[in-house]
């Protein structure tokens, strides 16, 4: 399915319309259920009303707008300006107090714990995984399809040491193949993004990658920057030769070639929602209490299981965001937590949360307050 007319209006800084469900829990009702309990689609309007920005990842903007249209269509009462500006600045903004909630595609991490506890004053920050949205290395190569990459390949690739398309290595992944001799254009994303951070992390745990993970591309390694998701699709589609990595929803917006990626048993897998669940579902929970930052396994060898996975959290304050944000917040991520807004991410691109990591966002949502 194509939404490049969703992405193009959450890319827009002005006041997306959001609405809330205009409860506090997960039945969506006056009541109060269990977080565990399925969480409503849109809810009902019971007067909840205001404005609060976020910002960050490009990765959940198709999301984003998605969960926006469905939120307004029955609750007209709530403005959020989600500004699409990157996991980086994303983080800052939260930690500046300029937005009520962060996306981003990295957990925080370094020293931003302790400064988006301080944002938070009398509470602490937050990661709650939202969003699965699969990286997908894609390529444009006009006559080969299915290109297949082993992880070291990969490295070569993006560390600029492989330069032509029909290289021997690239070869002996696709014996099959009739590759030409054209240039290798490998584009990254010039901003600081937890696309890259998640790219470069898998890189540097299968591959023979000699720099640090890193929001920021390492400059040694070269290559040609693109801001953003979008600027990322629209690089590849624009230029023979290319290879980049990019969210897939943004992938099947552009109608990209998208190669399959050698897992940690050497399996080329296909990339597809269900192929990435499977990576995310073997992934641990590195963070404490309601905090539910994850280490994701980029070695999988689970069968079928596609590697390259990013998995986007909402940053937010887990007590003391101002009881008019809070309100807000509390109840756009019940929605987004909800089977709703889940199941509406899988036409997207993405794949939905599900199972007991579900269940552990859900009741970290409920404990915002």
């Amino acid at each position: 399915m194509k939404y490049a007319g969703r992405l193009a209006a959450v890319a827009v800084v002005g006041a997306l319309s959001l609405a809330a469900c205009g409860t506090d829990n997960n039945a969506g009702t006056s009541g109060t259920s269990s977080a565990s309990a399925s969480a409503p689609a849109a809810g009902n309007d019971n007067g909840l009303s205001g404005a609060i920005n976020a910002a960050g990842s490009s990765a959940q903007a198709n999301a984003i707008t998605e969960w926006t249209k469905n939120f307004t269509a029955t609750n007209p009462g709530v403005t959020l300006n989600y500004q699409p500006s990157g996991s980086g600045a994303g983080v800052q903004a939260f930690i500046q107090g300029q937005v009520a909630f962060a996306g981003s595609d990295s957990a925080l991490k370094e020293d931003e714990p302790a400064q988006a506890d301080a944002r938070c004053k009398t509470g602490k920050a937050i990661n709650i995984p939202m969003v699965t949205g699969p990286v997908a290395v894609v390529y444009n190569l006009p006559g080969v399809e299915g290109l297949q990459l082993t992880p070291k390949t990969l490295g070569g690739i993006f560390s600029s040491k492989i330069t032509k398309w029909d290289d021997a290595a690239i070869k002996a992944d696709n014996p099959d193949a009739t590759l030409p001799s054209t240039p290798i254009q490998a584009f990254h994303r010039s901003d600081e993004s937890g696309t890259s951070d998640n790219f470069t992390k898998f890189l540097k745990a299968t591959a023979e990658w000699p720099y640090e993970p890193a929001k920021a591309w390492p400059a040694e390694a070269k290559g040609q920057g693109a801001k953003g998701s979008d600027g990322i699709a629209s690089s590849v589609k624009d230029t023979e030769g290319a290879i980049s990595y990019v969210e897939l929803s943004f992938a099947e917006n552009s109608s990209l070639q998208k190669a399959k990626v050698a897992n940690g048993a050497g399996e080329f897998v296909e990339l597809t929602p269900e192929s990435a669940a499977k990576t995310v579902e073997t992934a641990e929970i590195k963070g404490t209490g309601n905090d539910l930052a994850l280490s994701i396994d980029y070695a999988t060898k689970t069968a079928g299981a596609y590697p390259i996975v990013l998995v986007t959290y909402e940053i937010t304050c887990e007590k003391g965001l101002p009881a008019d944000q809070q309100k807000i917040v509390k109840s756009f991520l019940t929605y987004t937590a909800s089977d709703e807004g889940q199941a509406a991410l899988k036409e997207l691109g993405y794949a939905p949360l599900s199972g007991a990591l579900l269940t552990k966002v859900r009741t970290a949502v409920e404990a915002i307050s």
